[in-house]
């Protein structure tokens, strides 16, 4: 009984602790930059994701997936073992999907 509470609380607890000491490095970093005289432009750096891309990747991931259960359940009706042929067309397809959408943003990127 006290596994089926402490397990969901580790984990939790765990992913918090992480993100809490991600976040505040983080800052200290920025502040320690700015207290020096770093130009600003340091912080954005990075490649810019709208919202768009990341709504994109997670269509095509979840066309995957839905694609990857109806195959796995074709693999099922035809003999296959369900054990086997569900989290493999399931993976096999999401990681498909992607792929898809690695290319798909590429080609909106140089546009």
């Amino acid at each position: 009984m006290q596994a089926d509470i402490l397990i969901p609380l580790i984990i939790f607890s765990t992913l918090f602790g992480v993100v809490y000491v991600y976040l505040t490095t983080r800052n200290k970093e920025r502040l320690a930059l700015i207290e020096r005289g770093a130009d600003a432009s340091l912080f954005n750096s990075g490649r810019k994701r709208g919202l768009g891309s990341i709504v994109l990747n997670l269509a095509l991931l979840a066309i995957g997936i839905g694609v990857g259960v109806l195959v796995g359940a074709g693999l099922n009706q035809g003999g296959m073992d369900e054990d086997v042929a569900f989290p493999a067309c399931i993976f096999i397809f999401g990681g498909l999907g992607l792929v898809v959408s690695f290319f798909v943003n590429r080609k909106l990127e140089k546009e």
